[in-house]
């Protein structure tokens, strides 16, 4: 037992190792992008190509050529069409191209299908955005969950990427031709994932007690496009040193940093930048990163006003949002960048589409002030105390008051118990909605 456990940690390598050599030269690419009217038109695949070619310069290879294609519906064996596959052939051979990253996920059949026509590597932009990740991956917990995220993507792609798979080997007294080479690398794959499930789920929970032990602390979390100025401005609040560069996916920990704003104690959090068409095993796998910005009070949505498809990247963030279930928190929008905007106009539009809505320039330290004290006017309405009532008297429902809210006074009546608290906007909606007619907000009416 201890033998074949031992043959199996010599087989496994890293995903990082196997699949993305961060130590390569400069490889030629060339970016594939397929528009499928109506629901998809050319210039917002010009735009999402754009996006690609700043993510495989991230990752260190240099575009050389991109190539659009109009498809009503999309090959089931090479995505493009059998013309455009050949194109795609010719192409490679006529600019010496290593690599070729379609814009959309490959199915492990179109991708296997494309290697053979091009007789070149093909990776899809899921791919592409682990392998960035991977590069970018520092602490323990990032590692883990980066590789966790390749190994689920490389299981169902094993056949592509082993040489070996013709082997069998079998031993004395076993019948037929004993376990396939692919066969004990899916073994070995499962098991490594479930490994890092399992150290995962102690993160998650350490992190958890963290979070308990900040309960009576206001935390904001810092939300945002990938490279619209999350950690510069984490930085320029509290005096923190994480790392800025004008890359995507620059940061991928989370940070938390204490700061005090007239005499409110409040944690501050930087997490991994979000991107359209992010992947949801990376979601996933993020999970106990991203719950900093689930168990959040205050959610800054930084936005760089200077880019010009950043109300596509609000669509996204708020989308990525809503997928973790922290759409509804309490939001200030805070366009940053305005020394690069070039219409200023915009603030006036912006303004009325907002409710709360800050612009700065995180680098150039320009409405800081401004931002806090949004932070602290948001942050006193969040600590305004409010009269509860539940009637009848339900001890349980007043049991979830006490774990949720902090207790000013309490009155236990006959026919009700009145309690004044003060309660997280997200905790009243929540207690509101789950015992509606059971709890109401005020002063308990006569009789």
């Amino acid at each position: 037992m201890e033998a074949d456990e031992a043959e199996e940690q010599r087989a496994y390598v890293k995903p990082s190792e196997r699949m993305f050599d961060t130590a390569r030269s400069v490889e030629r690419v060339i970016l594939v992008g397929v528009s499928r009217p109506p629901s998809q038109m050319r210039f917002e695949t010009d735009e999402h190509l754009e996006e690609l070619e700043l993510l495989t310069e991230t990752a260190g290879a240099e575009v050389v050529e991109k190539v659009f294609q109009n498809r009503a519906s999309i090959s089931v064996t090479t995505f493009v069409g059998k013309g455009k596959a050949e194109f795609l052939a010719e192409r490679c051979e006529d600019l010496d191209v290593q690599t070729v990253i379609f814009d959309d996920d490959l199915s492990p059949v179109q991708q296997r299908n494309l290697e053979r026509k091009l007789n070149r590597k093909v990776i899809d932009r899921t791919s592409l955005i682990l392998d960035i990740f991977a590069m970018h991956a520092r602490t323990n917990a990032a590692k883990t969950q980066v590789e966790l995220a390749q190994l689920e993507y490389m299981l169902p792609r094993l056949t592509r990427m082993w040489t070996h798979l013709s082997k069998q080997y079998g031993g004395i007294g076993t019948k037929g031709p004993g376990e396939t080479q692919i066969e004990t690398d899916r073994r070995i794959v499962r098991d490594r994932i479930a490994h890092l499930k399992d150290k995962l789920a102690r993160v998650d929970r350490q992190r958890a007690t963290q979070r308990k032990n900040r309960r009576d602390v206001t935390r904001v979390s810092l939300v945002g496009y990938t490279n619209v100025g999350k950690s510069t401005l984490l930085n320029m609040l509290t005096g923190a040193d994480v790392l800025v560069e004008d890359m995507l996916f620059a940061t991928l920990d989370s940070t938390v940093r204490a700061v005090d704003i007239e005499g409110h104690e409040v944690l501050f959090s930087d997490t991994v930048g979000f991107i359209r068409k992010l992947p949801t095993r990376l979601i996933e796998s993020f999970k106990s990163t991203l719950d900093e910005v689930v168990e959040a009070d205050i959610i800054l949505h930084v936005v760089d006003i200077a880019h010009p498809y950043f109300r596509d990247q609000i669509d996204v963030v708020r989308d990525t949002l809503k997928e973790l279930g922290a759409h509804e928190k309490p939001t200030i929008m805070v366009f940053n960048k305005i020394d690069r905007m070039e219409n200023a106009g915009i603030m006036t539009t912006l303004k009325s589409e907002y409710p709360y809505t800050v612009f700065i320039s995180a680098a150039r330290g320009m409405n800081i002030g401004e931002l806090k004290a949004a932070v602290l006017l948001m942050l006193e309405e969040q600590h305004r105390e409010k009269t509860f009532v539940i009637r009848p008297p339900d001890f349980a429902v007043a049991a979830e008051f006490h774990r949720l809210a902090r207790i000013v006074e309490e009155k236990y009546e006959e026919d009700h118990i009145e309690i004044r608290c003060v309660l997280p906007p997200d905790a009243e909606q929540r207690l509101l909605s789950v015992h509606e007619g059971k709890v109401t907000l005020g002063k308990p009416s006569a009789g």
